[in-house]
C-alpha cells in the first residue's frame, strides 16, 4: 500500500477511535474524515489498480456524498436542495463503482454481505453491508447491481442482521 494511502487509513482509524470514545460527534467525524480524504488527494484515483486505491476511492466518494447530502439538508430552497441531492447521488454512484472495482480485484474472496437493520425507512430492505475480512474494511451500498453480483458470487446471505458498526450506521447526523 502506498505510504500516503497508509497514512490516510491510519488517520481515519484515529478519527474512528475518537468517535467511539465520544470525543467527537458523528458530524464532526464526517467533517474530519472529509478533510483527511482531501488532504491526501484533491481528486480520486483515475486508475484503480490496487485494492488500496479502490478503498481510498470508496472513502473519497463516500465522504463527498455525505458532505453533499448534509448540505442538502441545510437548504430551504427546493432547487438548491435538489441540486445538492443530485450531487450526493452522483458521488454514491461513483462510490459503488469503486466498491465493484475492489470486489473484482479481490475476486470476492474473504467477503461476507447481508442486509442490515436500519432506522431509516428509506434504506430499510435496501442497505447492505459488505465485510472485507482480509482488509479490515466494512463497506455499505444500496446498489442493485452490486447486490446482484454479490448474490451471483454466493457471498450474500439473505435476511437482516445488525451492522458490525451499528453504533455508527444508525446514529443520526448532528447538523
Amino acid at each position: 500500500m502506498p505510504n500516503a494511502i497508509q497514512q490516510y487509513f491510519r488517520r481515519r482509524r484515529s478519527l474512528i477511535d475518537q468517535y467511539l470514545k465520544g470525543d467527537m460527534t458523528k458530524g464532526e467525524y464526517l467533517d474530519r474524515n472529509l478533510d483527511a480524504v482531501l488532504d491526501l488527494r484533491s481528486e480520486p484515483f483515475k486508475n484503480i489498480d490496487s485494492v488500496e486505491k479502490g478503498l481510498f476511492n470508496y472513502q473519497y466518494f463516500n465522504a463527498m456524498a455525505k458532505d453533499a447530502r448534509a448540505e442538502a439538508f441545510l437548504y430551504s430552497e427546493r432547487e438548491m436542495k435538489k441540486e445538492s441531492t443530485e450531487i450526493a447521488n452522483y458521488y454514491y454512484y461513483k462510490k459503488d463503482r469503486a466498491t465493484l472495482a475492489v470486489l473484482r480485484l479481490i475476486d470476492y474472496k474473504g467477503v461476507t454481505a447481508y442486509f442490515i437493520a436500519v432506522r431509516s425507512k428509506y434504506l430499510r430492505g435496501r442497505l447492505f453491508e459488505i465485510v472485507l475480512e482480509d482488509h479490515d474494511m466494512i463497506l455499505h451500498s444500496a446498489s442493485e447491481v452490486i447486490l446482484n453480483q454479490l448474490r451471483e458470487e454466493n457471498v450474500f446471505t439473505e435476511g437482516v442482521r445488525t451492522s458490525v458498526i451499528d453504533y455508527y450506521v444508525n446514529q443520526r447526523y448532528d447538523l
